[in-house]
C-alpha cells in the first residue's frame, strides 16, 4: 500500500469525489497505520487464568468465529476496509466483505495487493453487490458467525434484523450521527472556526460524525456566525484531483439530490441560509458549503442527517441548556467542546451522550483509540483494543485438578 500509495489515492478520489491530496495525506497513512497496530495484535490476544481456589484450574481463550461478513460504506472505502480487515485478521477470522455499489475500486486493488502480499486463498474476500441481493446475503448467511456494518441507521437496522431472523450472529454498527459541536465564551475562536469548518465540511459533509449541530454561546454568537460565514465562502471548491481542492462533488446523483432536497426543507421550514444553500453551477455534483441560522431544534435539518455540506448554528445560555439540547437526538456518535476552561471541558464531555467527546479539536482519529456510538448510532467499537473484541469469542475451559 505505501509502495501503491499514489495510485490508491487517485482511485479514492475517482470513486468518490474527495480531493486527492487529502487522501493522500489522511486516507492512506491512516489505513497503512490501522493494517500496522493490528498486526502487533496478532500474537497478543490471549485469555486468562481465573484463580477460583483449590482443585479447579480456570482459563479463558479468545477463539476467532471463522468467517465473518463486513459491509463497508461509500464516503471512507480505503479507511473502512482497513477498519474491518484489520482487527478480523488479527484474531484469525476469515473475511467476505461487501464493498458500496459505489465505490469499488481501491477494495478491488487491494485485493491485488493481497494476492501479491502471499494471503492464502479465501482468506479474504470481496464482492461489489448491491445492498438488497449481496448485502442482503451476508447478513442472513447461515455459515456466517458474525457481521460488521458501517452506514445508515436504517440499513444497520435491516442488517440486525436480518442476523436476528438467521442464526442469530454476533453483530457491530456503526451508523450515523448528527453530532453536536459546542463553542463557549472562552474558546480560541480561530481554533475553534477552524476546527469546526473541517467538522462540518472535511468530506463534503459525507461523514458520519460530521459536526453538523452547531451550538454557539451568545455572548458571541454574532461573532462566530461571521468568522464562520468568511471560513465557509472561501472554502476552497474545485476539481478533486486538483492540489488545492478542500471540497469536491458529492459521491453521485443520488445524494446530491438528497443534499439539496435537505437545504430546499430548512429555507421552507423558516432557516436562514447566511452562506452557500444551493449546488455549484460547474459540471459534477457539487453543492456550496452552507450554514443555516434561526434553526429550531425540531426542524428537519436540525433532527435529520444530511451527509453534505450543512451545519445549523444554534444560539445558548447555560451548560444545562446546551447538554440537553445537544442530547436531544436519536443518535450518539460524536460531539466536540471547545472551551479554554478544563471545569468546564470535564463537565460537558462527561454529560454528552456520545461515543467519542472531542475537547478543543474534531474529527481526531488513533488506530489504538475506540471509536462507536450510543444510541442509534450503533453497537460495538470499532479500532484499538476494544475492537478486537468483535472478532472473537470467549472460551472458558474448567479443569479438575
Amino acid at each position: 500500500m505505501e509502495r501503491d500509495s499514489e495510485e490508491l489515492s487517485y482511485l479514492e478520489s475517482l470513486d468518490n469525489g474527495k480531493p486527492v491530496h487529502l487522501a493522500a495525506a489522511i486516507d492512506l497513512p491512516a489505513s497503512v497505520d490501522c493494517l500496522r497496530y493490528y498486526a502487533g495484535w496478532a500474537d497478543k490476544n490471549q485469555g486468562r487464568v481465573i484463580d477460583v481456589g483449590p482443585g479447579y484450574q480456570v482459563i479463558t481463550r479468545h477463539e476467532p468465529y471463522g468467517v465473518v461478513g463486513q459491509i463497508i460504506p461509500w464516503n471512507f472505502p480505503l479507511l473502512m476496509l482497513t477498519w474491518k480487515w484489520g482487527p478480523a485478521l488479527a484474531c484469525g477470522n476469515v473475511i467476505v466483505m461487501k464493498t458500496s455499489e459505489k465505490t469499488p475500486l481501491t477494495a478491488l486493488r487491494l485485493c491485488e495487493l493481497v494476492v501479491e502480499a502471499g494471503f492464502p486463498e479465501g482468506v479474504i474476500n470481496v464482492l461489489s453487490g448491491y445492498g438488497p441481493t449481496a448485502g442482503q446475503a451476508i447478513a442472513e448467511h447461515p455459515l456466517i458467525k458474525k457481521v460488521a456494518f458501517t452506514g445508515s441507521t436504517a440499513v444497520g437496522k435491516k442488517v440486525l434484523e436480518a442476523a436476528a431472523k438467521s442464526n442469530l450472529k454476533k453483530v457491530s454498527l456503526e451508523l450515523g450521527g448528527k453530532s453536536p459541536n459546542i463553542i463557549f465564551p472562552d474558546a480560541d475562536l480561530d481554533k475553534a472556526i477552524a476546527s469546526s469548518t473541517m467538522g462540518i465540511f472535511f468530506n463534503m459533509g459525507q461523514c458520519c460524525c460530521a459536526g453538523s449541530r452547531l451550538f454557539i454561546h451568545e455572548d458571541i454568537y454574532d461573532q462566530f456566525v461571521a468568522k464562520f460565514t468568511e471560513a465557509a465562502k472561501t472554502w476552497p471548491v474545485g476539481n478533486p484531483l486538483d492540489k488545492t481542492t478542500l471540497h469536491g462533488p458529492l459521491v453521485d446523483e443520488l445524494q446530491y439530490k438528497r443534499v439539496l432536497g435537505y437545504l430546499e426543507k430548512g429555507k421552507a421550514e423558516g432557516a436562514t441560509c447566511v452562506v452557500g444553500g444551493n449546488k455549484i453551477d460547474r459540471p459534477g455534483y457539487f453543492v456550496q458549503p452552507t450554514l443555516f441560522t434561526n434553526v429550531s431544534d425540531n426542524m428537519t435539518i436540525a433532527k435529520e442527517e444530511i451527509f453534505g455540506p450543512v451545519v445549523c448554528a444554534f444560539k445558548f445560555k447555560t451548560i444545562e441548556e446546551v447538554v440537553e439540547r445537544a442530547n436531544n437526538t436519536a443518535y450518539g456518535l460524536a460531539a466536540a467542546v471547545h472551551t479554554s476552561n478544563i471545569s468546564t471541558a470535564l463537565k460537558v464531555q462527561s454529560l454528552l451522550d456520545a461515543g467519542t467527546v472531542w475537547v478543543n479539536c474534531f474529527n481526531i482519529f488513533f488506530s489504538s483509540v475506540p471509536f462507536g456510538g450510543y444510541n442509534q448510532s450503533g453497537i460495538g467499537r470499532e479500532l484499538g483494543e476494544y475492537g478486537l473484541r468483535e472478532y472473537t469469542q470467549i472460551k472458558t475451559v474448567t479443569t479438575a485438578i
